[in-house]
């Protein structure tokens, strides 16, 4: 009888790892309206708080990922894990908008090879049927985070918008229990660093590849587009909706990507990667289209909770096919390149969606956004093809 994967304390780290990594974000964005009193900022210029956190992950996610599989993943995670805490913590402490934008670079550094390395490190530690259990289990760990983080962080902002930087610090005494704990494969870098990056680029030079790639930057252009900059703009305007019911309804979006992610393994038994990518993608679309229509309380829920299905079943999915991909000595760069695909949908999603707000008609931003889940389809069928 095999062992039950939540006997093995090394999941428990993973998920306290991927915790941290949605926090730099989730938990501050509660208390914008109180940092913008404090500074006096102008509403664009609060933005850069997050830029200046993500801008790292794009520039030094790859770079990390390459020392990881050189020199070891906790050679790269606790350094990481340890400017993560420190940075966010100082963070704290300032009375000057510029030096805090300087302490979220350094924070963002910090935070731009946690979410790699987590999944990285799953793929080194479980195969088969547990990797898919455990990613799945992971994404739902992830989506808990962003429902959750955005609930304690405005908690926490009603007595200081400075007292929700302290909450990086956590990640402090848990670096030391990651250095002792967590298993990691000891990894032999006794091939030249030109012959590395040979075998990376052979990983990564492939159809399939290239097409999960193209896949994870739609969905992040979707989710960061279409969902999070317009979705609460349509709940403002056709339904008069308070912050928190909008926060309780971007919540359920997350709940239900929990429970899904959560039975990914039991979906993957009957559907294949390939075929479950696409129902996903068709949830996305349908969700969008059902956005575009929804003028009661009734479509709107049911199109939150299909998207949802959608990204739950979707992204454990998408991350267990990559790591499968990467063979164990070029893994953490690949997967580091994953992260910074990743960072490029979000960053452009907003910019693009923004253009689909024809003559300031919030359908046409659902409707035409609907299209990009199949492009997806068409990715799916051409370049991605069959995966175990």
């Amino acid at each position: 009888m095999q062992k039950s994967i939540f006997k093995e304390f090394n999941i428990y780290l993973i998920f306290g790892i991927t915790l941290f990594a949605v926090m730099g974000v989730a938990s501050i964005t509660p208390a914008f309206p109180v940092i913008i009193k404090y500074f006096g900022l102008s509403v664009k210029q609060i933005g850069y708080l997050i830029s200046f956190f993500t801008l790292p992950g794009i520039l030094l996610a790859p770079f990390m990922g390459i020392l990881a599989d050189r020199y070891g993943r906790k050679t790269i995670l606790i350094p990481s894990m340890l400017l993560f805490g420190i940075a966010g913590l100082l963070c704290a402490f300032q009375d000057n908008f510029h030096n805090l934008l300087i302490l979220r670079f350094f924070q963002g550094m910090g935070a731009a090879s946690l979410g790699s390395l987590n999944v990285t490190i799953i793929g080194d530690l479980f195969s088969d049927k547990k990797r898919i259990q455990v990613m799945g289990y992971n994404a739902s760990v992830l989506s808990l985070g962003t429902a959750s983080f955005p609930a304690i962080g405005g908690f926490i902002a009603s007595m200081h918008w400075q007292y929700v930087f302290f909450l990086p610090a956590l990640i402090l005494p848990f670096a030391f229990l990651v250095l002792f704990k967590l298993k990691t494969p000891k990894l032999q870098a006794n091939i030249s660093l030109k012959n590395y990056l040979g075998n990376v680029w052979k990983t990564v030079n492939r159809k399939q590849v290239w097409g999960l790639f193209i896949v994870n930057i739609l969905i992040f252009v979707i989710l960061y587009g279409a969902y999070l900059s317009f979705f609460p703009i349509l709940l403002d305007h056709r339904f008069h909706a308070s912050t928190s019911t909008i926060g309780m309804l971007m919540s359920l979006m997350s709940l239900t990507t929990a429970i899904c992610s959560s039975q990914l393994s039991k979906a993957r038994a009957i559907f294949s990667v390939q075929k479950l990518l696409t129902i996903s993608a068709v949830f996305y679309a349908l969700s969008l289209i059902l956005l575009g229509f929804s003028f009661n309380w009734f479509v709107l829920i049911l199109a939150v909770i299909i998207f949802g299905m959608g990204h739950g079943f979707l992204i454990p999915n998408i991350q267990t096919a990559l790591v499968g991909l990467a063979p164990l000595t070029e893994r953490a760069a690949f997967m580091s390149l994953n992260g910074m695909v990743l960072r490029v949908g979000q960053t452009i999603g907003p910019i693009l969606v923004a253009f689909f707000y024809i003559q300031q008609n919030l359908a046409w931003v659902f409707f035409i956004s609907a299209v990009i889940p199949l492009l997806m389809i068409i990715i799916i069928k051409t370049m991605v093809g069959k995966l175990e």
